[in-house]
């Protein structure tokens, strides 16, 4: 999985939703990874879903390098329920926020399950703040609130950390396997 949309240079971020850009970032990246198609590609919104949605070309363009085979999925990083829903009803995968402090995106989350869209939540640990000692109701509390959401396909956990990789890990076979016996 991949975005597209925005940039990083000298340490500021800039935003470039165009079908140009769009492109020019699927070929950079397929030739980055030796690749002949991308699995998923997600356009990572500013916060003005509906503009980029409708204004844009970013989400056009995906659709055409779908057809054309070089990506094989395509949706976006919404920041709002709205252009969630819009994603879901349009695209084939939403990133949705979904964590103990923030439940906003549950109805992006459920029309997502009735449509059997893929989903990814972001922000699941808070941005590292799950746990405890971060003042947080602990990484498992979190794991399994999001794991407890229908319609939720996958969950972006960051660390560069690898203890912290093998408990996440464990954690998580050890909610999905409270789940199915459930």
């Amino acid at each position: 999985m991949t975005k597209v949309g925005e940039a990083f240079e000298n340490g500021q971020s800039s935003f470039d939703f165009s079908a140009v850009a769009t492109r020019s970032s699927i070929e950079r990246s397929l030739k980055r990874l030796k690749r002949d198609h991308l699995d998923m590609v997600l356009v990572h919104s500013d916060g003005n879903d509906m503009d980029i949605i409708h204004n844009e070309g970013a989400l056009s363009e995906l659709a055409e390098l779908k057809q054309q085979g070089l990506i094989r999925s395509y949706g976006m990083s919404t920041k709002t329920v709205e252009g969630g829903l819009w994603v879901v009803e349009n695209c084939d995968v939403v990133m949705a926020t979904c964590n103990l402090s923030d439940d906003s995106d549950l109805p992006v989350l459920a029309r997502a399950k009735d449509l059997n869209k893929g989903v990814v939540v972001k922000k699941g640990l808070q941005s590292g703040h799950a746990d405890k000692s971060a003042g947080g109701s602990g990484v498992e509390a979190a794991f399994k609130h999001v794991f407890s959401q229908q319609g939720v396909t996958s969950m972006i956990v960051g660390t560069i950390n690898l203890q912290h990789l093998s408990d996440n890990v464990r954690i998580v076979n050890d909610v999905l396997a409270a789940g199915e016996s459930d």
